[in-house]
């Protein structure tokens, strides 16, 4: 969501819209998306044998976190007003990369979750690819509508998943 809402405000300040901006932004996206779990998960793995008993507060806590991060930044999204073009090589990897970070501490918790390091960057990537490719068209031709709206949904349903997986391994 986070990587969408991004990909909307980098179309809100597209003046001339060409599908390459388009597939760039969500390419990188995507693929910076597809590759943090990854690290997350072998990063979570290292380190399950010490926290194996609080697993499921620690999906709590960096769901929740990222939700709140997400809630935040929705809250206080600015369109760049000086950026009157597609982003730079470099700003893209740079919004890239901020965006993915949620999905590195996500990546994290796959250990404990059990669920597949090879089908969920995969998922992950494509999903991310298919709404950034949508939100830049979207964002350059409704952006002012939406503004942080669908960011915030999404950090709600993370802390609701957060909370699920809590209240499951509770009970």
């Amino acid at each position: 969501m986070d990587a969408f809402a991004v990909s909307v405000s980098c179309g809100l300040c597209i003046r001339k819209m060409h599908m390459v901006h388009a597939f760039r932004i969500a390419f990188s996206f995507g693929l910076f998306q597809a590759l943090m779990p990854v690290v997350g998960f072998l990063a979570g793995h290292g380190i399950k044998p010490f926290i194996g008993g609080l697993d499921h507060w620690v999906a709590f806590a960096l769901l929740s976190c990222i939700g709140a991060k997400m809630i935040w930044e929705a809250r206080n999204l600015e369109c760049d007003q000086k950026q009157k073009g597609a982003p730079s090589n470099y700003r893209l990897v740079v919004l890239s990369l901020a965006t993915s970070l949620d999905a590195l501490a996500v990546g994290l918790t796959l250990p404990f979750l059990q669920v597949s390091i090879i089908a969920a960057p995969i998922v992950i990537g494509i999903i991310t690819f298919t709404l950034s490719y949508s939100g830049v068209y979207l964002g350059n031709r409704f952006g002012h509508i939406m503004e942080g709206r669908l960011e915030e949904a999404g950090g709600i349903v993370l802390i609701l998943i957060g909370t699920w997986f809590l209240i499951e391994a509770l009970l």
